[in-house]
């Protein structure tokens, strides 16, 4: 199906142009993109080529992911849609009363990592959706790691900054700013190399990730984590399996868009969406001062909800996914959204009933939105020596509020900040894969990246480029500073907060990329605010 009356003009800073072909990778550095597109010219499809993608990145993008990352897809296969979960949940000797004793939850260090899932991500995806064999997956990966890269302009500067607050963390000093670069950070374009990084790729290939979870790289990590206090075991990481969970889904004009389930929080993009349909989204100009605030009023009542609600989808017994997605319920919400006045909402009582993204896809109509993260950059800042595996910092995502849906426990998803989304037309067809890299800034760029393509036909590179809102809280809200000053003058009008944020909008304003079905062929978009890259042919 053809997506009618496409807007072609490139109206804000960047003036990337949008990339066009039957085959497509999308993703947040060029080199990653490169991997995925060698992936398809072998004869691979574009699982393949996100798998290979993603490895690349834990190599050329450290700053926002690595192999102790977590990772969840949606895929399209040409008849139906999957949804996996791939992050890892919590060992087995966290309960409250064990941080209790800490004094908290940290950002840092062995006590807040929880199992890195994203290996098993890239297993599950290519045992059941892969063409080629899953060993030369991994070997755009691990050339660039064996025998170096340049690193490129943005991913330095976040380098630096990652090595200012992580430095001191176990391990991270010995595979971040090695001795041959004479114990500091590499600087844009100096070329890295890890050969630890390439030999732990190189037996994940050989046992297909057994040696990460039951294996030698297993017992390393585990005898790390015990020598740096933390609880991670052998049994934690042998215990842990990526989930094949399906998707939840909400009705947006003539499309539906898909998310994975909670712990996920996807479901605040469908919940805003879902109130914007409701609310009339639509009537006004696209970056009118209507249209903006309907928008950040819509996503400061599913981020509300969420915060309250979120948690590992078996610990939701009291409101469940289907309660916040309810019409009635949504409708509900959209008739809170004031047309002339700044709110801040509280949760609603619905009745029971550092990150990166890519896409990819391929001829055969095969379409990948996949994502995989740190979290807070280099995440725990905690690198198993050795190995080049950098651990995430999920367990912080966790809280200590008794009785609450997302209290830390034993063997427990945290909520989690990291998702990919997919949009269907009504008719049941696949139509976009998209995602925006970003911490609590991805639902938030999920609902604009809808809203500007979906709903204004704007293309994938001119909705990548446009300058985005972040709710902040309460009434703040904060904007890029390529926002047209009149509306943020209007929205402080009308009560809103604003602070325009200065920068290129790497670490708050997130990085898009989407490729977008158009007949038989693809338009795909890449964030200017990252390295970003876009391939077809």
């Amino acid at each position: 199906m053809n997506t009618p009356s496409l807007d072609w003009s490139l109206p804000y800073a960047s003036h990337r142009s949008a990339v066009m072909g039957r085959n497509v990778v999308s993703t947040s550095q060029p080199l990653a993109a490169q991997a995925g597109l060698r992936m398809l010219l072998a004869g691979g499809n574009a699982v393949d080529a996100a798998i290979a993608a993603a490895m690349a990145l834990t190599v050329v993008e450290p700053t926002g992911c690595g192999l102790g990352s977590d990772g969840f897809a949606i895929v399209w296969d040409g008849k139906e849609l999957h949804g996996l979960n791939a992050s890892g949940r919590s060992p087995a000797a966290w309960t409250p009363e064990y941080f209790e004793k800490l004094g908290g939850i940290p950002e840092t260090g062995w006590n807040a990592v929880t199992v890195p899932g994203a290996v098993s991500a890239w297993v599950a995806l290519s045992k059941r959706l892969g063409k080629l064999p899953f060993a030369q997956l991994a070997q755009p990966a691990i050339d660039y790691a064996r025998n170096g890269f340049p690193v490129s302009p943005t991913i330095a500067h976040l380098w630096a900054l990652g090595a200012t607050k992580l430095g001191t963390q176990p391990g991270f000093a010995e595979c971040f700013m090695p001795e041959y670069l004479g114990g500091r950070v590499p600087r844009a374009g100096e070329v890295f190399r890890s050969e630890a990084h390439a030999r732990t790729l190189e037996l994940i290939a050989e046992t297909e990730g057994e040696a990460f979870y039951r294996g030698v790289i297993a017992e390393r990590i585990a005898a790390h984590s015990q020598a740096n206090g933390g609880a991670m075991t052998l049994a934690d990481l042998a215990a842990h399996q990526a989930d094949w969970v399906g998707t939840i889904h909400q009705r947006f004009g003539d499309s539906v868009i898909h998310e994975i389930p909670p712990n996920g929080q996807g479901i605040a993009a469908l919940m805003a969406l879902g109130m914007l349909d409701a609310h009339g989204i639509g009537k006004h100009p696209l970056d009118s001062v209507e249209t903006v605030h309907a928008s950040i009023e819509a996503m400061k009542l599913a981020l509300a909800d969420l915060h309250q609600y979120n948690a590992d989808i078996d610990a939701m017994q009291a409101v469940a996914p289907q309660h916040l997605l309810d019409a009635t319920y949504l409708a509900g919400r959209a008739q809170l959204i004031d047309p002339e006045r700044a709110g801040d909402p509280g949760h609603g009582a619905p009745r029971p009933g550092g990150t990166v993204y890519l896409a990819a896809a391929d001829a055969s109509g095969m379409m990948v939105s996949f994502i995989q993260s740190n979290y807070m950059g280099f995440g725990s800042g905690v690198v198993v020596p050795g190995t080049g595996i950098s651990l995430q910092n999920r367990g912080h995502g966790f809280n200590l509020i008794p009785g609450h849906a997302n209290q830390v426990a034993p063997r427990k998803r945290p909520s989690h900040t990291i998702i990919p989304a997919f949009a269907m037309h009504a008719d049941g067809t696949p139509q976009m894969a998209f995602g925006v890299m970003g911490g609590p800034m991805q639902s938030q760029g999920h609902t604009q990246m809808a809203l500007r393509v979906l709903r204004y036909g704007q293309n994938p590179q001119a909705a990548a480029d446009a300058p985005r809102w972040r709710v902040t809280g309460g009434k703040g809200v904060a904007v890029e500073p390529g926002f047209d000053p009149a509306v943020v003058a209007a929205l402080r009008a009308r009560g809103h907060e604003v602070t325009v944020e200065e920068g290129n909008g790497v670490f708050a304003f997130g990085g898009a990329q989407l490729v977008l079905k158009n007949g038989n062929s693809y338009i795909a978009g890449s964030d200017p605010r990252k390295d970003g890259h876009a391939v077809a042919y």
